[in-house]
């Protein structure tokens, strides 16, 4: 652990992380580090925090994920195009040691949240997700993406085939697309989560459950039983499991120092 790091040992969930001057600048005022911190929260829906010694930067996925095309100002999206840029610094960051994933959405673009759930599952830096409320469509990937997942009881998951909305060409080769997309996110799914793909398809083809389509919902519990999430939990599980992954990260890389 870096000196700067093993110098603070409580936890200040409250506090976030200051963002440090250019060199040969000093900080005016504590006031300036709020400012950037609120920026943060308000343009890309993010915060760095510190929890038991490590820095940790929790990005939020809410609303409809925003692909290709602009949705609707009344719309609450996440922009793929923000938070791809931020896995990347968050993977390359120095001080950066986890990253928490708080979801609740309702799905949308199936290529970019498919894109993103790819990007956090191939991260080296320890990763957590925490479902609230609901995650839903292709915030089923999102959120098995993730080294370890977590659920509130009372947040819901729907699965359910891919749809498409606006002007569909009639011919196999639309059905032959939408099977192709469809068998990707059942691949993805059964690889980071503990369910097995035939049942996964199961779920999403089932009738009876959904009245206006087809598909499943799960709650917490049912969700965790079925293997799509490894845990019921609320925020404070969440942070106390990624300080332990991140503690087990740093003894691992420690001792294959030591090694060599």
């Amino acid at each position: 652990m870096s000196s700067k790091k093993s110098d603070r040992y409580e936890d200040s969930i409250t506090d976030p992380v200051k963002v440090s001057p250019p060199e040969g600048e000093e900080n005016d005022s504590q006031s300036d580090g709020t400012d950037r911190e609120i920026k943060q929260i308000v343009e890309t829906g993010s915060i760095t925090v510190d929890k038991r010694g490590h820095y940790i930067h929790c990005l939020t996925i809410i609303g409809q994920i925003e692909g290709h095309y602009i949705l609707p100002p009344q719309n609450k999206t996440t922009k793929y195009e923000h938070v791809i840029p931020q896995l990347v610094a968050i993977e390359e960051s120095r001080d950066v040691e986890g990253l928490l994933i708080i979801l609740n959405t309702v799905g949308g673009d199936i290529e970019a949240g498919l894109a993103i759930a790819e990007l956090i599952a191939g991260m080296k830096t320890p990763t957590v997700s925490l479902v609230l409320g609901g995650g839903h469509s292709i915030g089923v990937p999102l959120a098995a993406s993730s080294a370890y997942s977590f659920i509130a009881p009372s947040a819901t998951m729907t699965v359910h085939p891919v749809r498409m909305t606006g002007l569909v060409l009639g011919v196999p080769q639309t059905m032959s697309y939408f099977e192709q997309m469809q068998e990707r996110i059942v691949r993805f799914v059964a690889d980071n989560s503990n369910i097995s793909a035939d049942r996964f398809r199961e779920l999403m083809l089932a009738t009876g459950e959904l009245v206006m389509d087809v598909g499943t919902v799960l709650d917490g519990e049912a969700a965790v039983n079925e293997g799509l999430i490894d845990s019921l939990g609320s925020l404070s599980d969440a942070l106390d499991k990624l300080c332990d992954m991140i503690e087990e990260n740093n003894s691992d890389s420690n001792g294959n120092e030591d090694d060599s």
